[in-house]
């Protein structure tokens, strides 16, 4: 199961879950309690001026709790994205395209193409060497 976890400063998808996590406690306790169940935490959208998200220096504080960072949203601005990107590369995290469809007219606008994968840790090593498709489309998204 994966999930997308509002904390108290940014949003955390947990990925392989056992059970939903709490809402709204700190990034730490969120992602000490995906990683409890042996999955693993996803920044979302971290650096999104439109969203309560992350401060580039708490994900820098946070950096050895996180697996992967969404480097590419469909929904935020592309300077958000490029500097996600950046800072993903700076701190050799696993990088990942979200597709963030809420709407069927969203679906297939942006994806990831991953080889087959058995379990959290493989699913790790293959998404550092997954497709990141991103079509045309998806570049003018904007939420009202």
């Amino acid at each position: 199961m994966g999930e997308e976890v509002k904390t108290n400063e940014g949003e955390v998808i947990g990925l392989f879950l056992e059970r939903t996590v709490e809402r709204w406690q700190s990034p730490e306790r969120t992602i000490d309690a995906i990683h409890a169940m042996g999955g693993l935490a996803m920044l979302a959208h971290p650096l999104d001026r439109r969203r309560a998200n992350f401060a580039p220096h708490r994900i820098v504080e946070l950096a050895s709790r996180i697996d992967i960072i969404e480097t590419y949203n469909p929904w935020s601005h592309p300077a958000d994205n490029e500097a996600a990107a950046r800072l993903c590369a700076e701190l050799g995290k696993v990088a990942a395209t979200g597709s963030d469809a809420h709407h069927p007219r969203e679906l297939g606008l942006s994806w990831m193409e991953i080889e087959p994968y058995d379990g959290p840790a493989d699913f790790l090593a293959k998404l550092s060497a997954a497709r990141h498709v991103v079509t045309a489309a998806s570049g003018g998204l904007r939420r009202a």
